[in-house]
């Protein structure tokens, strides 16, 4: 990692906080009657998806996947590969995506695929951040959290190489950085 970097703060926790709540009311409201499988997209989810559950008031089911596209870089290669499987059904069930960000769009347009052919009742795609300026392939996002611009991003679970998930913000990486 190149040293002359800076971390500039572009969401605070608390405004972190504020989306959470209201993603958190429009997806409680729409599945109030379910019993869905929210699907994390590990790892850069984990923190997101806490924080979500946490403010929602239903019975729901927890499962994580892990794909991988980048590696230790800051562009995707475009080949993703799932990582880590699914332990829950997916036949049947009303299905929610969690992702921390949507970027080109080719890693959730990939697992979107993929869950779509094991035959969920319905699927939504929940995402804090979307960085529809790089988007490759179109992604619909049914619950988007905050329109971010072209920066590399850490924090929040999102990472560098595997550094700065447990930043309580989230940053956008200036200078020299990737």
């Amino acid at each position: 990692m190149t040293s002359s970097f800076k971390l500039r703060i572009l969401l605070t926790r608390q405004e972190i906080e504020a989306a959470i709540r209201k993603l958190a009311a429009e997806i409680s409201h729409d599945y109030r009657d379910r019993y869905p499988l929210l699907i994390g997209v590990l790892k850069g989810s984990f923190m997101f998806l806490a924080d979500l559950i946490r403010n929602l008031d239903f019975p729901l089911e927890v499962d994580f996947i892990r794909l991988s596209s980048y590696g230790g870089a800051t562009e995707s290669s475009g080949k993703v590969r799932v990582v880590h499987h699914l332990c829950s059904e997916v036949a049947g069930r009303d299905v929610l995506v969690i992702e921390d960000i949507v970027d080109t769009g080719l890693t959730i347009a990939f697992l979107l695929d993929y869950l779509r052919k094991k035959k969920p009742a319905s699927l939504r795609l929940c995402a804090l951040a979307d960085k529809p300026s790089r988007r490759r392939v179109p992604v619909v996002i049914d619950y988007p959290g905050f329109t971010v611009p072209d920066q590399f991003l850490v924090g929040y679970g999102l990472d560098w190489d595997e550094r700065f998930r447990n930043l309580p913000e989230i940053y956008a990486v200036d200078a020299d950085g990737p």
